[in-house]
């Protein structure tokens, strides 16, 4: 028997990736701290909300 692994389709797929992302994007928080923003553009390390030195 014959078990077909996978999305089965392209399309298929491409909707599963999309609705996964979708129901992500509910859960994840905006960064809305201007200076935090810069602090994580030059590439500092935040640990559960905290910067780490």
């Amino acid at each position: 028997q014959r078990v077909t692994k996978g999305p089965g389709s392209r399309a298929a797929g491409i909707a599963m990736a999309f609705k996964l992302i979708e129901s992500a994007q509910h859960r994840w928080r905006a960064a809305n701290s201007a200076h935090l923003v810069a602090l994580v553009r030059a590439g500092a390390k935040f640990e559960n909300g905290v910067l780490v030195e």
